[in-house]
């Protein structure tokens, strides 16, 4: 059993769809366990003002993640690996070049810790301060929470940075199955802070369960780097050089992301002054709405990246655009599904993971509309994550930071317009809550936010198709056949899927939690058959490869330690 394990934790996975398919599995099982997360903090506070406090002290410890601990991230770092384990094959034997390897781990992992220690102390003192500015709404008592609750969770960048460190080496080795079951303990360290810490300590009893998650992301990576001899160390003989690179490369990502953080803070602020519940039933349904963005986006971007930066440094440019263009096309052959879907059965996946204990018909209603409001950008963000680390694998860093800086400036501004129009113009705010079903609801001014956060990614991700044209200008034509199939698709899914409502509504006991689930699921089901079925009518190439992929069972094959160049 130990012997059959490690081989799990060993093997090299090989493929775009292979990658792709083990990453979205374990990221599915992990948002299972989000799922069961929210639907416990839901259950135990309902969407008011301990769940405000709760994820609004996640804001400033993300973005001390996103400045700080970017610099090591798997993005930045591969191609430095890649170099080092790779590189000059036949002039280096493989002991000079792990050596080469580990020299630049332990002088990246020194640097880290030394200056992640430096900001966090600094930024435990300066949370009273920040802190006004990031929940200008809280009460006195709230606020004081809140310092509380942040200054615990500022461990949490520390620990998942220096994981990610972890994670690069995994990766560069193509060990994806410990970088990908980090997030399923992340998840499992959140709820057992809820089940047994919560009841004992309360709300900080959850954040140091996120704390203990955070310590799990890192120390399943350990096998790997063990076996590989390349865990990270202390040094004072320190790669200047190299710590140089990384910063000059990291440097326009990492603007990109705090811009990212940056605008969530600001939308985090906007919601605090709306009324209490608004910051819960924001991050509620944002992250019902991230699932198809991890199990999606995140697993094609992330399977990608390894073989995309191995062909640009190889020179192979037409296999590299070939690779964008694949992992395109599947990306968008899973969104928009996904939007449709999540649109028609808002209130029915609303209702049944977040709907018991202390979380009311009104989270329940408000909650579902900003999450179809959510659901409008989803093949954005997935495409986002694609494009931004197809450019980090050609090296081309500024691209994307300006794409995504201006796309989060593009989430404040819209956020801020939609806000105003919404106290303003009666006949607006009438139009949206009538549209969204919540006429009759208080508090549907929190709803402007998901909406200018999606027209925002939407911006975000045209302006990095625009640079990537630039790059490969065949790249549009070769993926808008699979744009109309899947977009086709999608449309009659969700048409199908919103009559089988209707008809299940007929027959089931919708007030109870089997019949909501029950009239969800099938609906669900009997839209995505509707929608296979119209695919295969079009010869779909996308529903042809995963067909051929999974019939191949790539679980069972042998591991091979090279990738083919040709999808």
């Amino acid at each position: 059993m130990v012997e059959r394990l490690l081989r799990v934790f060993n093997r090299e996975w090989s493929g775009l769809h292979e990658a792709a398919f083990l990453l979205a599995g374990t990221a599915l099982l992990s948002q299972l366990l989000g799922l069961a997360r929210d639907r416990l903090l839901a259950h135990h506070f309902g969407a008011g003002q301990v769940l405000d406090i709760y994820y609004a002290a996640f804001r400033i410890p993300d973005f001390l993640y996103a400045s700080i601990a970017s610099f090591v991230a798997v993005t930045v770092l591969i191609p430095f690996l890649l170099e080092r384990l790779e590189g000059d094959e036949a002039r280096k034997s493989e002991a000079v070049r792990l050596a080469g390897a580990k020299r630049f781990v332990n002088s990246v992992f020194t640097i880290f810790v030394l200056a992640m220690l430096t900001i966090s102390i600094i930024a435990y003192f300066l949370i009273p301060i920040l802190g006004h500015r990031v929940v200008p709404g809280f009460t006195e008592g709230a606020f004081n929470e809140y310092v509380v609750l942040t200054r615990i969770l500022l461990l949490s960048p520390f620990l998942l940075g220096i994981s990610n460190l972890f994670g690069s080496v995994t990766q560069s080795m193509r060990r994806f199955f410990v970088f990908a079951a980090g997030p399923v303990l992340y998840n499992i360290g959140i709820i057992v802070g809820i089940v047994f810490l919560l009841p004992r300590f309360g709300l900080p009893g959850v954040v140091w369960g996120v704390v203990l998650g955070a310590l799990m992301h890192l120390l399943i990576q350990l096998p790997v780097l063990l076996t590989e001899r390349i865990v990270p160390r202390f040094t004072f003989a320190i790669d200047w050089r190299a710590i140089r690179s990384v910063v000059l490369l990291s440097i326009p990502r990492t603007i990109a992301l705090s811009s990212t953080q940056l605008a969530a803070i600001i939308l985090v602020q906007f919601a605090s002054q709306i009324g209490i519940g608004s910051i819960a039933v924001f991050t509620l349904a944002m992250n019902l709405q991230s699932i198809p963005l991890a199990i999606v986006g995140m697993s094609y971007s992330v399977a990608a990246f390894p073989t995309l930066a191995k062909l640009w440094t190889g020179g192979n440019k037409e296999q590299f655009a070939s690779q964008i263009v694949a992992a395109t096309r599947h990306i968008m052959f899973w969104s928009f599904p996904a939007i449709v879907l999540f649109i028609v059965l808002r209130a029915q996946i609303v209702r049944t993971i977040l709907g018991s204990g202390a979380f009311d018909w009104t989270a329940t209603r408000l909650t579902a509309a900003a999450l179809a409001l959510f659901a409008l950008s989803v093949v954005a963000q997935n495409l986002v994550l694609l494009f931004t680390r197809s450019f980090y694998a050609m090296g081309k860093t500024k691209l994307p930071l300006i794409g995504n800086v201006i796309g989060g400036v593009l989430v404040v501004l819209f956020s801020w317009i939609l806000l105003f129009t919404y106290d303003t113009h009666p006949v607006f705010r009438y139009f949206a809550e009538t549209m969204l079903r919540v006429d009759d609801m208080y508090g549907t001014k929190i709803l402007m936010l998901p909406l200018g956060y999606s027209i925002g990614m939407i911006s975000n991700v045209l302006i990095l198709l625009y640079f990537l044209h630039g790059q490969f200008p065949g790249i549009i034509a070769a993926v808008k056949k699979a744009f109309l199939h899947s977009f086709t698709a999608a449309v009659i899914m969700g048409f199908v899927a919103y009559h089988s409502l209707q008809v299940f509504a007929m027959i089931l006991n919708i007030d109870t939690f089997l019949g909501i689930f029950t009239q969800g699921v099938l609906s669900g089901l009997i839209g995505i058959c509707a929608g296979v079925f119209l695919l295969r009518l079009m010869d779909n190439q996308e529903l042809k490869e995963i067909w051929g992929s999974l019939h191949h069972k790539f679980w069972k094959q042998k591991p091979i330690a090279t990738e083919p160049e040709i999808i």
